[in-house]
């Protein structure tokens, strides 16, 4: 079964298609991307769950444990070995 997408129109004014009842913008979030540093290597998902946590360095990253990541809403396991490898390259883990 396949879904029909709609068109929406975001507060930028930017027009997409959707065919859930998600809200976020993909150009909007395209956008948001950091051209650099760990929050680069994330998918949208992840780089806001960390976002909206206060998480935009990795000596905070360090403070939590890997339980406690997998508890943020976007986080998942896909995204653990690229924090761990950016936590390894600064001497830091979680």
């Amino acid at each position: 079964m396949t879904r029909i997408k709609t068109k929406r129109t975001c507060s930028k004014g930017h027009s997409f298609y959707k065919s859930t009842d998600c809200p976020t913008c993909p150009i909007c979030e395209k956008e948001k991307k950091p051209e650099d540093g760990f929050l680069a290597l994330l998918s949208s998902p992840a780089r806001n769950a960390l976002s909206n946590h206060g998480v935009d360095q990795l000596e905070k990253l360090a403070q939590y444990s890997v339980k406690d990541l997998l508890k943020l809403h976007g986080l998942g396991k896909a995204s653990l070995p690229l924090l761990s490898q950016a936590l390894m390259e600064k001497g830091l883990k979680i």
